[in-house]
């Protein structure tokens, strides 16, 4: 399994998955082959069939889980190992369609307000102001940082616009060392020589929504979202939401019209167009 994994790492590095979905990946893997104590190169559809009837009978995981698990596997097989995949055969689960919880601007400016640190507080002020992914944010580099454009140079090539440069400026000049590379260095005075870990964010994101009362479920991917909405009911037009999240498939994006209340208020009723005349029967 060794030289499999090592395999599978290259794939997932050559073409930029974060860190956060490599790792995801690879355990994915090893517990696929832990499973039925063989090689995951021996293994096929029906193992991988019982191995998903598993996930879900046994270990109670929600059909999002099992599909980033089933993703896992497909990429190994068919990124790694360069083998056909038969979506036939190892259909992804059907899960109910849910709308991300999105905070009102208010509730947004509660939640950075409320934040433990002046750390913190910058954490989250990039986050809604870039619209970047918890692990993108712990990647930034101070060369990322294009101060004179008011420009964040996010992986792969897109730039986001940040309308509060000046804060990631007095945070670098807040800390006790300053950094060769990472924006947000990691260890406990912020003075390390690799990046702090996602769950710092993700702490700092939980413990500043609970000072603030927010009763919303909050992560930092909520922020995310309300970044994607915020510009939406601002007037943004959707192909440029795209670009600025990073996506490729703008049906990921349109789903913002459905959390946009400039656009739910907009929509008119169909019954101010149909051309009733006289009054109701009750009223005669």
């Amino acid at each position: 399994m060794t030289h499999l994994r090592k395999m599978m790492l290259e794939e997932l590095q050559r073409r930029n998955y974060s860190e956060n979905t490599t790792r995801c990946y690879i355990r994915t893997v090893e517990d696929f082959a832990r499973r039925f104590s063989c090689s995951p190169d021996r293994l096929g559809p029906r193992h991988i069939r019982e191995y998903q009837a598993e996930l879900f009978e046994k270990r109670k995981l929600s059909a999002g889980s099992v599909a980033v698990r089933l993703a896992a596997l497909r990429f190994f097989y068919c990124k790694t190992l360069k083998r056909a995949w038969s979506i036939a055969d190892t259909p992804y689960p059907k899960g109910a369609h849910r709308l991300p919880a999105i905070l009102s601007q208010e509730e947004v400016a509660q939640l950075i307000q409320a934040a433990g640190t002046s750390f913190h507080r910058t954490l989250l002020m990039t986050l809604y102001a870039t619209g970047v992914r918890r692990a993108e944010l712990t990647h930034l580099k101070i060369s990322d940082i294009d101060s004179k454009r008011m420009v964040i140079h996010v992986q792969g090539g897109r730039g986001r616009k940040d309308p509060d440069v000046m804060a990631l400026r007095e945070h670098w000049r807040g800390l006790q060392r300053k950094p060769n590379a990472w924006l947000f260095p990691g260890n406990r005075w912020h003075t390390g020589d690799t990046p702090i870990d996602t769950k710092v964010v993700w702490n700092a994101c939980q413990q500043a929504a609970q000072r603030a009362g927010l009763q919303k479920d909050v992560h930092p991917h909520t922020l995310r979202h309300c970044f994607a909405t915020h510009l939406l009911e601002d007037g943004a037009d959707l192909r440029t939401i795209q670009i600025l999240l990073g996506r490729n498939d703008l049906k990921e994006t349109a789903r913002y019209l459905h959390l946009s209340q400039r656009h739910l208020h907009a929509a008119a009723s169909p019954l101010d167009s149909l051309p009733l005349k006289g009054p109701s029967p009750q009223e005669e």
